[in-house]
């Protein structure tokens, strides 16, 4: 179905409620999706699913949020450690390629 949405333009099936598109939904029904109630029944259905299936796994709110502190928590130690394993490899690096560079450096300013 082709619609015009150009609000400039008004056609029949603006003007007429006959055709159903007299009342534009509110700012609020269209960015929850639909009407406000409605909304919270379909979210309260799909939360109390949820819940039961999380029940049956023996998962808790509170372990979930735990189990998502660790992990975040466990990332951040094995990122502090490669940040202390490249520090260290750039030291020992540039403990050679430094000297060398001001060599080079020297060696080409005397020519």
């Amino acid at each position: 179905m082709l619609v015009d949405h150009d609000r400039r333009r008004q056609g029949a099936y603006d003007r007429d409620p006959a055709f159903g598109h007299a009342d534009r939904p509110s700012a609020l029904r269209r960015f929850l999706g639909g009407s406000p109630a409605g909304v919270f029944l379909r979210l309260l259905f799909l939360s109390v699913l949820v819940g039961a299936f999380l029940s049956m796994l023996g998962l808790t709110p509170g372990r979930l949020f735990w189990h998502a502190y660790d992990s975040v928590r466990a990332l951040a130690e094995i990122a502090v450690t490669q940040l202390h394993d490249v520090t260290g490899w750039v030291v020992a690096g540039a403990v050679i390629v430094v000297p060398l560079w001001l060599l080079s450096r020297l060696f080409a300013a005397t020519r």
